[in-house]
């Protein structure tokens, strides 16, 4: 089974949070394999080699499954 998407670019961000001060996150600009561009914020603790595949490639899935509706 081929790749559910590409990453085009990862950009790291910081906001000022309700509670923590200071938060970052990853906004990745991902291609799903229906040809569908997508931007999927990931937080700082779930940007790991182990945790943030299956959160972009359930993003993926969801925009191609509503391209096809």
């Amino acid at each position: 089974m081929g790749a559910k998407y590409k990453v085009l670019k990862i950009d790291e961000l910081t906001k000022v949070g309700d509670l923590h001060g200071i938060e970052k996150y990853y906004r990745h600009q991902i291609k799903t394999e229906g040809g569908v561009v997508i931007s999927v914020n990931i937080d700082e603790a779930d940007f790991t080699p182990e945790k943030a595949p299956p959160i972009l490639l359930k993003a993926a899935q969801d925009a191609d499954a509503i391209l096809k509706s």
